[in-house]
């Protein structure tokens, strides 16, 4: 008879004050109703600065000070990628602004005396409008690659249009639910969206069709039981991650060799890009991005979702898709521009 060897339990490393706090800091945001992306992308980013702590010899809140954190900086100013390429300076914004916060609550639930962050100047950010729209007839040359003949060249198809039409997030498409869409309304809600709040977006009638479509055809034949209604799945048969979604969509761009990159948040843009230069008022394509109010429109509060559908229509390019390409745009206003300076920091924050 063998005998039973009992294994030893793995000793748990103990955790440094730096880790013991910033769980309580995450603790306490999810206390606050903050989302699981926010608190998730907060960890990632304080994790980062607290594995370069230790890396120094420092493992306590009250270690950090000041000088430390301009080190920190300096190390983000000096990093190079693995293509060589130096952080962006938005990036290295994006790293600096949570650990401000977080020092801050250390300060204010009395951990720390003093907060190492409160003078610590940030990289200044520019204003770059994004590199990549597509035209109106470069979406189609997309849609049109899709092979709607496969279940999955059907999804991608009713993706690419659900994303050029109602312009909603990454995450907010991979959420969507099947009770979430009326398409005989020809709206769908989206859930939770950024900041926790729900919406309703208007979808167009070709989207609807397509969406209908692949519903009707493909999804059955990728659902797998217990089905929890997620509209779009993998052949897997299972939701989509958000870097498999952004694959997905940047493969469907890839293969119409447009010369241009990109991916969700592309069509995000074109659509508002589009819709605005069609005349759509800037306040509509606000509130359809699900954008809480821009500095230049605090004056307005609400839409109905029949007038968003009223302006979709007759401002969004799937609608007319035999409009002049070459016909007077409308000029740029400051509200767009800083519209569309918003949707570029969403883009650069979604990459990182």
């Amino acid at each position: 008879m063998s005998r039973v060897v009992a294994q030893r339990k793995k000793k748990v490393q103990p955790q440094t004050g730096l880790e013991v706090m910033m769980r309580e800091y995450l603790n306490a945001l999810l206390v606050q109703n903050y989302s699981t992306n926010t608190v998730s992308n907060r960890e990632f980013l304080i994790r980062q600065f607290i594995q370069w702590c230790i890396e120094r010899g420092l493992a306590e809140p009250v270690e950090v000070t000041r000088p430390v954190l301009e080190r920190y900086q300096r190390y983000l100013f000096l990093y190079r990628k693995k293509n060589g390429e130096p952080m962006s300076f938005r990036s290295q914004h994006s790293r600096l602004v949570p650990l401000r916060m977080w020092f801050r609550w250390l300060t204010r639930r009395n951990h720390l005396l003093h907060n190492p962050a409160s003078e610590l100047e940030l990289p200044k950010l520019g204003q770059p409008l994004p590199k990549t729209i597509f035209s109106a007839h470069e979406v189609e040359e997309i849609l049109q690659l899709c092979d709607v003949a496969d279940p999955i060249g059907l999804r991608d198809r009713a993706i690419v249009e659900v994303l050029y039409s109602t312009g909603i997030r990454r995450m907010e498409v991979i959420a969507l639910k099947l009770y979430d869409l009326s398409l005989d309304r020809g709206v769908l809600l989206v859930r939770q969206g950024k900041g926790k709040k729900d919406r309703y977006v208007p979808i167009g009638p070709r989207a609807v069709a397509w969406l209908q479509k692949y519903i009707a055809e493909a999804r059955p034949q990728l659902a797998l039981e217990p089905d929890d209604m997620t509209v779009f799945l993998t052949a897997q048969g299972e939701g989509f991650s958000p870097d498999y979604m952004t694959s997905t969509v940047k493969a469907r761009i890839d293969a119409a060799k447009l010369g241009k990159t990109g991916a969700c948040h592309l069509f995000r843009h074109t659509m508002a890009t589009l819709m605005h230069e069609n005349g759509a008022d800037i306040r509509f394509i606000q509130e359809i991005l699900g954008h809480v109010k821009l500095e230049t429109t605090q004056i307005y509060t609400h839409v109905s979702i029949r007038t968003l559908q009223q302006v979709h229509a007759t401002t969004h390019p799937a609608a007319h898709l035999g409009r002049d390409e070459n016909a007077p745009r409308k000029a740029p206003d400051p509200a767009a521009e800083q519209l569309f300076q918003m949707l570029a920091e969403e883009a650069a924050n979604d990459r990182e």
